[in-house]
């Protein structure tokens, strides 16, 4: 009669969902050192059709704060540097022989303080949707008690279960966005 272990794995994945989820937004938000994720998925209008720049070019980071973008066809360059110019990342491309170039300058403390400020958005929207499950794994728990599937005092362990594992991916969420604003702070 160990079926509320079963509610409880099968809302693991659904939990990693959000972290994998909260890990690919972070990695887009801008800090002081260049990351190919910064521009991987921007959307770029190549030949009247639309392609995340990673399936056009190769992205780089020669030095700490340059992002070298190789596309794969020269023709792509004019597209490529339209798309990056609308990102707003706050730095502007320079086509350099067959390469486009992003040299990230230093960001302003006005910048850092909308970046926390993004970050603490994402984390909370984040958190929202761990609840959201807890919240469904609970009401099934107490649905399989009133019909007999779960004991009296399995369910009350299966509180205690579930909220173990709410607070170990809050805790993850927590130190995701404590390491974000750490780089955006260097």
């Amino acid at each position: 009669m160990d079926s509320y272990k079963t509610i409880i794995q099968d809302i693991k994945p659904e939990l990693n969902k959000v972290v994998g989820f909260l890990e690919k937004e972070l990695n887009k938000i801008r800090t002081s050192r260049a990351n190919p994720s910064l521009v991987e998925d921007v959307v770029v209008d190549c030949f009247g059709q639309k392609f995340p720049l990673k399936q056009l070019a190769a992205i780089s980071v020669p030095e700490p704060k340059q992002i070298l973008i190789q596309p794969w066809d020269k023709s792509y360059i004019e597209g490529i540097v339209s798309a990056l110019t609308k990102t707003g990342i706050g730095a502007n491309p320079v086509v350099d022989k067959d390469a486009v170039r992003i040299n990230l300058p230093s960001l302003n403390e006005e910048y850092r303080k909308n970046l926390i400020k993004m970050i603490a958005e994402k984390e909370e929207q984040s958190r929202r949707t761990v609840r959201k499950w807890r919240e469904e794994a609970w009401s099934l728990v107490q649905d399989k008690t009133k019909q007999g599937e779960i004991r009296e005092d399995d369910k009350f362990r299966a509180k205690d279960e579930l909220q173990d594992l709410i607070d170990d991916y809050s805790k993850k969420i927590e130190e995701m966005g404590e390491n974000k604003r750490k780089e955006i702070s260097e």
